[in-house]
């Protein structure tokens, strides 16, 4: 029976996933409702698979998958997401993802892209299958990420509105710290205001606001 962990910060949406998994005889060790809660339950749980929302509240889907490969490194990490462009995508699977999930295919997808995934492969949905291959023959690469993992947590919870203290709190970092990340991530992105903050993070996915 394998073993998987939910992510979503929408409680309904877990719970179907829940009842959608566990009908088609998977072991749902638990879910999470953001990225920090999905990392912590994965240090514990050890699962085969954690399925995760890209685009969830203080960590997203594509930051805690880097950071759950590093806790636990027999997880499996699968994304369910709206974004279906190559930049996405091909970020996913340079990070170590190995299931990219479109939220509009059919529940059978999921269950296909778990066992897929669990004897080593990597499923993609159909809707940017098409995009990758693009890609790959006119040798694109997704634009480069000049960020650290770390600065790229800071900027999405810029870009959701957090002060510098609520930022330390929320990562355990001194404001001082978290002053010193906010003015690198401007220094390197030459962007020196909020609102070009959080376009840059819309544009990178790492918030929908």
């Amino acid at each position: 029976m394998l073993r998987v962990l939910l992510a979503d910060d929408h409680h309904i949406v877990r719970q179907g996933l829940r009842a959608l998994l566990e009908q088609e005889q998977f072991l749902v060790l638990g879910d999470a409702a953001d990225g920090h809660e999905a990392i912590r339950l994965a240090r514990e749980l050890r699962p085969d698979v954690a399925v995760l929302d890209f685009a969830m509240p203080r960590l997203n889907g594509l930051e805690a998958a880097r950071e759950i490969q590093r806790v636990s490194p027999q997880s499996h990490t699968l994304l369910l997401t709206i974004h279906t462009e190559d930049q996405y995508v091909l970020e996913a699977l340079r990070a170590g993802v190995r299931g990219y999930i479109v939220k509009t295919q059919a529940a059978a997808d999921l269950v296909q892209a778990i066992h897929d995934i669990c004897r080593g492969q990597i499923y993609l949905s159909s809707d940017i299958s098409r995009a990758i291959v693009d890609a790959y023959l006119a040798r694109t690469e997704a634009p480069s990420d000049p960020l650290t993992s770390r600065e790229r947590q800071v900027l999405q919870l810029v870009a959701e509105g957090k002060t510098t203290k609520q930022i330390a709190q929320l990562l355990g970092i001194s404001v001082k710290t978290g002053d010193t990340h906010r003015s690198r991530i401007m220094d390197k992105l030459r962007i020196h205001d909020t609102a070009g903050l959080v376009r840059y993070a819309i544009r990178r996915g790492l918030s929908e606001l």
